[in-house]
């Protein structure tokens, strides 16, 4: 699958900037605590990517926009990443708003994932080394199904495959929920906890034997289709190896789908962990409900940029809340972010500036603190300030280090 073009990032001077060799801290799920990430020369990372069924909303935007951030972290502090995306291209939800819309479910699935690219693109999000749809992984995604069966975990009913979740000692430790958490998010979150002939009510579904009307593709145990946790396990295990960075997504993966996912590859390797560390977005919600495409609370990136809001604008007001955090989103966000857009702007426009380096090194300290984006902003508005008054110093190369700063570690173009 292709993925969109990647924007030019300028590099930033590290010379007596000692901040830059900080590592770059992520709060991780699986532990509860915000730790430093340690990548070797290549940090790893894979984030779970759309299920193309509508267009990009503001929640997947600020969960790419956090993924990016850190991705734009570890390239400042000297790293390649070799980052990884999926787009889950078939599952129930496509097929029902295929249905629904009465499109075929695959026209369906390159208009939106089309749109998606274009919103990134607008975005200046780094795009994923690889783009990966689920239609495209069938092959691995039953070499890992066959791994799971030789090491007895796989069980079938009705000619449907299900992992039992006994079968890995460590489950539950991603999401860090008890059982009677775990149940009703299952339920919730795609799951079928009360189908019979289960062993478990929590046991994930890895292959769905075709039914009349769906897509199904063939396979030694039938001809059918994937279950959704099964690709991710698949696709990160080939794309990144066992033991890669950070796997990441919005909250509302941690379980069942990170937690599902990681119990998947270790078993069917027989290594762990999975990932180092999960880090997961909050949600972003309109009209105290969280926005989602069930729900049809949504703001639209397309549709805001349809509307000539400046995509920076948009990338300002979601970096403008931190990206752990749930929130709401309000028109007085976009205003607000269009006027820092402007004010920024006007200031690297001009001659002379007070001196950048401190503002670097404090971009660099906050971003490094699991991406605290909201006070990285704050610190541009501070130079910002002092530049269009007049006070701070008349440093003449100040305004385009500014610039720099900016596109390299915000992303934000000015």
């Amino acid at each position: 699958m292709r993925s969109w073009p990647a924007p030019e990032v300028p590099s930033l001077p590290a010379a007596g900037l000692s901040e830059s060799t900080l590592p770059l801290h992520l709060n991780d799920t699986g532990s509860g605590a915000v730790r430093p990430t340690r990548p070797g020369p290549t940090a790893r990372m894979y984030v779970c990517g759309i299920t193309p069924y509508d267009a990009t909303h503001l929640g997947h935007a600020a969960t790419y926009l956090a993924f990016d951030l850190a991705n734009r972290v570890w390239r400042d502090g000297g790293h390649a990443v070799h980052y990884v995306q999926n787009a889950t291209d078939v599952d129930d939800p496509l097929l029902e708003r295929a249905r629904e819309t009465g499109m075929d479910w695959r026209d369906l699935a390159d208009r939106e994932i089309a749109l998606f690219r274009d919103d990134m693109t607008a975005l200046r999000v780094l795009p994923p080394d690889h783009y990966v749809g689920a239609v495209e992984s069938i092959p691995l995604i039953v070499e890992i199904i066959e791994e799971l069966r030789a090491r007895g975990a796989v069980y079938e009913v009705d000619g449907d495959l299900y992992f039992p979740i006994d079968s890995d000692p460590a489950f539950g430790g991603v999401s860090r929920l008890t059982r009677e958490e775990m149940t009703p998010l299952f339920a919730e979150r795609g799951g079928d906890p009360d189908r019979r002939g289960k062993k478990d009510p929590l046991d994930a579904l890895l292959w769905l034997a075709q039914r009349p009307g769906e897509p199904g593709w063939d396979s030694p145990f039938g001809r059918g289709r994937p279950g959704w946790h099964v690709e991710c396990s698949a696709i990160s295990v080939h794309h990144l190896g066992m033991g890669f960075d950070v796997e990441g997504g919005g909250s509302d993966l941690a379980f069942p789908h990170h937690e599902m996912g990681a119990s998947h590859a270790q078993v069917a390797t027989g290594e762990r962990p999975h990932a180092k560390a999960y880090v997961h977005a909050g949600m972003v919600a309109l009209d105290c409900e969280k926005m989602s495409k069930s729900r049809g609370n949504l703001v639209f990136v397309s549709r805001l940029r349809a509307d000539g809001v400046d995509p920076m604008a948009i990338r300002l007001a979601l970096l403008g809340h931190h990206y752990h955090s749930d929130w709401e989103w309000t028109p007085e966000d976009l205003e607000g972010a269009a006027g820092r857009l402007a004010r920024w702007r006007a200031a690297v426009r001009l001659p002379a500036g007070p001196p950048a380096a401190a503002v670097a090194a404090e971009v660099r300290r906050h971003l490094a603190h699991d991406l605290d984006a909201p006070a990285a902003l704050v610190a541009i508005d501070r130079w910002a300030e002092q530049a269009l008054a007049g006070t701070g110093g008349a440093d003449t190369t100040a305004p385009g280090q500014i610039r720099v700063l900016a596109d390299a570690l915000l992303g934000v173009a000015l």
